[in-house]
């Protein structure tokens, strides 16, 4: 009922969202008469606000068409490599005609990057695949708002998160490199997992950035809220059918809206300030900041409907029974054992500010995949860094990405595991890589900014080229 009743509100806000927009530009445009009254630019302001307030935030596009590769623009185009019904992997196609420049993305690696099904949809990740497009060849899963799915393609589980994860990842071949961002960590350890188990190949190397690996450490606000409430409580308070207007009427859904509310509620101080600093950047005239305004929030105001299922799944697995570090997930009739991995490389990378990821989960994924040998397991620190600067914005560039860059290259073209050399130190493969790879360098300050650690050695910064 209370989707039904948040729609029907939506629909009668949405010619006054359209009124406002209207009166904003009258009060704006040059050639309005309206324009030249006193206090115009506030007024104008202030209907601008409110439409933003109102208004109903469709899903964002990537809107990422060109890439430097060896210091030469290409093209970029987004295709959908694997169409599921809950998720599609799209892959962003380079395109030159530069022979060095096509010569070099032939021989970059490739890398799956697997973006959380949490509210927001993948376009969040939108800076880790543009800087990601420079020296890699990119995949990234988008996950489908639940309420566009109809009820006849049937539940989806956590279980179907990670098979559909196997299948992406046999899709883009063993030879790839698995990125994982804050929730799929847990789902992406548990597919590799299952593939070891049965003795399939497994990516080159796993990175694991700001995950709910083990929970149990350094718990934080969203850590508590599913410990404290039973799984009875969040099936009752939190899902809800689909309104009949959606293709997924009747589908049972943990909806978009509610999401939203809990992360404005986690800093409401904030987000007012940001809107009021935003209507006198309106008045100033301040383009720049302002616009910058409008592409932040039609990114976080732009939520989904996540499946009942995985949903009440996820709480249970992850933040409750802590199935994965207990050793007692059993997944379609299978365990799931992060012993088993051998072969694949293993970065896990967390933000020191993270107040959705506490310090210390998602390094745990290291006391679990016990068969990787310790010289092929990494961790990072980013200092200064909150749970979306490890892997957007400024400190993802200039500290995260150089290190993952780097960590990606120097075990792209590796067959056998380089024993006896941490992070930073190169391998005896150093000298083969392509000139792409051997050029990649980091952004002036990552050696003082950051600190890359051994995972098990003791907490001494170490310099990562």
């Amino acid at each position: 009922m209370l989707y039904q009743l948040y729609e029907t509100q939506r629909a009668m806000m949405s010619p006054f969202s359209e009124f406002a927009s209207a009166t904003a530009k009258l009060y704006s445009h040059p050639l309005s008469p309206f324009a030249h009254v006193p206090m115009s630019e506030r007024y104008s302001a202030a209907f601008d606000l409110l439409h933003r307030l109102a208004k109903e935030y469709e899903k964002p596009e990537f809107r990422i068409t060109s890439a430097t590769v060896n210091g030469v623009e290409v093209a970029v185009q987004e295709q959908v490599a694997v169409m599921k019904p809950f998720c599609r992997l799209l892959r962003f196609k380079r395109f030159t005609d530069n022979p060095k420049a096509l010569e070099v993305m032939k021989s970059q690696p490739t890398v799956l990057v697997v973006a959380p099904l949490s509210g927001h949809h993948s376009t969040l990740l939108r800076d880790t695949v543009k800087s990601l497009l420079h020296d890699h060849k990119v995949f990234i899963t988008d996950w489908t708002d639940a309420r566009m799915v109809p009820a006849s393609e049937g539940p989806f589980h956590l279980d179907d998160y990670v098979a559909y994860v196997e299948e992406f990842i046999r899709h883009v071949g063993a030879n790839a490199h698995v990125i994982s961002v804050c929730q799929p960590t847990v789902p992406v350890l548990a597919a590799v997992s299952l593939m070891a188990s049965r003795g399939e190949a497994t990516p080159r190397t796993l990175t694991m950035m700001g995950g709910p690996i083990d929970a149990r450490r350094s718990p934080t606000a969203v850590n508590n809220l599913a410990i404290n409430k039973s799984h009875s409580w969040f099936e009752t308070n939190v899902i809800h059918r689909v309104p009949p207007n959606f293709p997924g009427a009747g589908r049972r859904v943990y909806p978009g809206f509610l999401q939203h509310s809990g992360f404005v509620a986690m800093n409401p101080d904030r987000h007012l300030s940001s809107h009021y600093d935003y209507f006198r950047d309106l008045i100033r005239g301040d383009g720049e900041s302002a616009e910058a305004h409008r592409q932040f929030y039609d990114e976080y105001n732009a939520v989904l409907d996540m499946p009942a299922e995985y949903y009440l799944d996820t709480i249970k697995t992850v933040f409750q029974d802590f199935a994965l570090v207990n050793g007692t997930w059993v997944v379609r009739g299978e365990p799931v054992r992060p012993q088993d991995i051998t072969t694949s490389a293993l970065l896990t990378i967390e933000g020191e500010l993270d107040d959705i990821s506490g310090a210390g989960q998602t390094r745990a994924a290291h006391d679990l995949c016990t068969g990787v040998p310790k010289s092929r397991q990494f961790h990072y620190d980013a200092l200064g860094a909150g749970h979306y600067g490890i892997f957007s914005g400024r400190r993802w560039r200039e500290q995260v990405y150089p290190h993952l860059r780097e960590f990606i290259a120097r075990f792209d073209r590796e067959t056998v595991p380089v024993a006896g050399t941490a992070v930073g130190e190169p391998g005896p493969r150093a000298a083969t890589r392509t000139a792409a790879r051997a050029s990649a360098k980091p952004t002036k300050g990552s050696g003082t900014n950051g600190s890359a650690k051994k995972a098990g050695a003791p907490k001494r910064a170490t310099r990562a080229r």
